[in-house]
């Protein structure tokens, strides 16, 4: 089992081999959770159940997921897998909803079983992606990641989509100041929504409205210009290049800087100084 924290949010992904029949009690029944089934292997399925004997109402649907409120007893079946690889994120409701923005809604005591969405279901796979990502940026994406799924959950439908408004000039400034300043380390997404006084979806909506990036993208890109400057004004290592500017390693870093420039950093370094 892998597991991280995001916007208070718990964020655990387990692997397991089996065969045959397995039941057993979902952990951390004093939380709402939300649990995503990413991959099944075998003639049978994962079924939730709201008793152990009872089966699950819900037809079977491919990418299926449940949604248990706080105090809900909830147990995993399956009669007959081989490998199950999930995601279950375990929050407290009101606190969530209250650093996104979203206010109080009557379907966060709903449970349900067996439900799908693809956007909600995409978004928990992202996240259980990057449960092991060491990168600093790493924090900005889950708490983007958590924010979005927040909002998917619990927001009521919109009867028309509005443009997202940037933001003001003097709050677009705040926010590429600080996160300049703490370079290369994490920053949470919560910090910079409190320094412009606005909610978590809608900080990510104006953002990303102003500069064309969302918050984590913008903390990478810096975190590569700061290593673009490096390679051509020092003679330092490439791992400590990587050190310098919060990657985990020299490979890490030449994964990254590959992904967003096209080359790799010794290339990048040797065709400019030469």
């Amino acid at each position: 089992m892998a597991g991280r924290d995001w916007n208070g949010v718990r964020v655990e992904v387990t692997e397991f081999t089996c065969a045959g029949r397995v039941l057993h009690r979902l952990r951390n029944e004093s939380s709402t959770r939300l649990g995503a089934i990413l991959e099944e292997v075998g003639p049978g399925r994962c079924e939730p159940r709201l008793k152990a004997s009872a089966p699950c109402p819900v037809q079977y649907k491919p990418q299926h997921m449940h949604f248990a409120p706080a105090g809900l007893e909830l147990w995993g079946f399956t009669p007959d897998s081989r490998f199950v690889k999930d995601v279950g994120l375990s929050f407290d409701a009101a606190a969530l909803r209250a650093r996104v923005g979203i206010a109080e809604v009557s379907t966060a005591d709903v449970p349900r079983l067996r439900f799908t969405d693809i956007r909600i279901w995409s978004l928990c796979k992202l996240l259980a992606d990057e449960v092991e990502n060491p990168d600093p940026s790493a924090q900005l994406y889950g708490d983007a990641l958590t924010s979005a799924i927040a909002v998917l959950l619990f927001e009521r439908p919109k009867s028309s989509v509005k443009v997202p408004v940037g933001l003001s000039p003097r709050q677009l400034r705040d926010a590429i100041s600080f996160l300049d300043a703490q370079l290369p380390a994490r920053v949470d997404l919560a910090t910079l929504a409190d320094l412009a006084g606005l909610s978590q979806s809608y900080y990510s909506r104006a953002f990303k409205a102003s500069t064309g990036l969302a918050p984590y993208q913008w903390q990478l890109q810096s975190r590569i210009e700061s290593a673009k400057r490096l390679l051509l004004e020092t003679r330092l290592s490439l791992d400590d290049v990587a050190q310098m500017t919060g990657f985990a390693d020299a490979v890490h870093f030449g994964r990254t800087f590959r992904n967003m420039t096209g080359a790799s950093p010794a290339a990048w370094r040797a065709d400019r100084l030469t």
